[in-house]
């Protein structure tokens, strides 16, 4: 009869190598340095290869410790979900989730819901990441991602949940100053507050239900990373924007701003919840999913999928 994989090995293996040290994995693992440095030699000794490059100041993998990484780090993956998932059948969900969303809509629409879910699963612990560029949740061990683009193919699982429109938008006064155009051509003589990560940069692309298609150039003094940082300027009569309705729905209630050529439209963008491959996802994070998606559909600038 076969010998049984030794899995704990294995999953010490996996911690190691992502921690790059024999004593930060010992303590994440609650394991004695010598403890975990046995399990890893034990692991060298069956497989009869070294899985480590080992010096006095740091660890590195050698081709044999990179080809069984991945494998190993699953192990470890499944072996923690596997007995999440147990407790939390018989008790309440609790336990960390590491999330990430893009800035502007995280600060705006993401944090203000988070205290209603930390009330309702008090054993849950938040860690939660605001960014405008799209991190691997993989390899930053991210549970759960809330990502509003158009997503690239790949082995990530997605739950798209609604769509966002994309709003032309200025301020009473900048229309008063500089008339309100009527067609794209129009905006070659108007001023562009850009997001930098748009779609196209400073070229606008709209679609008529009539006359198509029409892309127009447009001269841009103000550009940031960041499109809630266009809002003080866009009030100011600085200039025009596109913005998702998510951003300019207070303004346009409020009528700090206004929008422009209703009947050309702007491809919408959508809302997406995205997580690692693999069916198996702990019930905190499932929880959590289900609170954002029930909060997010009935959002008034939320638009039903097609």
């Amino acid at each position: 009869m076969s010998r049984l994989p030794d899995l704990e090995a294995w999953a010490i293996f996996a911690k190691v190598a992502e921690t790059g040290s024999f004593a930060r994995a010992a303590a994440e693992l609650s394991l004695s340095q010598a403890t975990v440095s046995k399990a890893v030699s034990r692991l060298e000794g069956r497989m009869k290869t070294v899985l480590f490059h080992r010096t006095s100041r740091r660890i590195s993998l050698t081709e044999s410790g990179l080809a069984a990484l991945e494998r190993a780090s699953r192990i470890l993956e499944e072996g923690e979900a596997v007995e999440a998932e147990v407790t939390e059948q018989s008790s309440n969900p609790r336990g960390p989730i590491r999330m990430t969303a893009p800035m502007s809509f995280g600060i705006s629409h993401v944090a203000p819901v988070l205290p209603a879910f930390m009330a309702r699963y008090p054993e849950v612990t938040l860690d939660v990441h605001f960014s405008d560029e799209q991190v691997d949740l993989i390899e930053k061990r991210f549970d759960l991602a809330l990502r509003i683009s158009t997503l690239a193919d790949s082995s990530l699982l997605v739950r798209r949940l609604c769509t966002v429109r994309i709003l032309l938008v200025g301020s009473p006064a900048y229309f008063e100053q500089h008339g309100r155009p009527r067609h794209p051509r129009e905006l070659a003589g108007h001023r562009a507050l850009q997001y930098a990560y748009a779609r196209g940069g400073s070229s606008w692309r709209f679609r008529h239900a009539r006359h198509g298609e029409f892309t127009q150039a447009m001269p841009t003094p103000l550009r940031v990373n960041n499109a809630e940082a266009l809002a003080p300027a866009l009030r100011a009569g600085a200039g025009l924007a596109l913005q998702p309705e998510f951003l300019a729905w207070q303004d346009l209630q409020s009528g700090a701003l206004e929008t422009a050529m209703d009947d050309w439209q702007v491809d919408p963008i959508a809302l997406h919840l995205v997580t690692p491959p693999g069916r198996g996802r702990p019930a905190r994070v499932q929880a959590l999913m289900e609170y954002l998606t029930a909060h997010f559909v009935g959002e008034p600038w939320a638009r039903a999928l097609d």
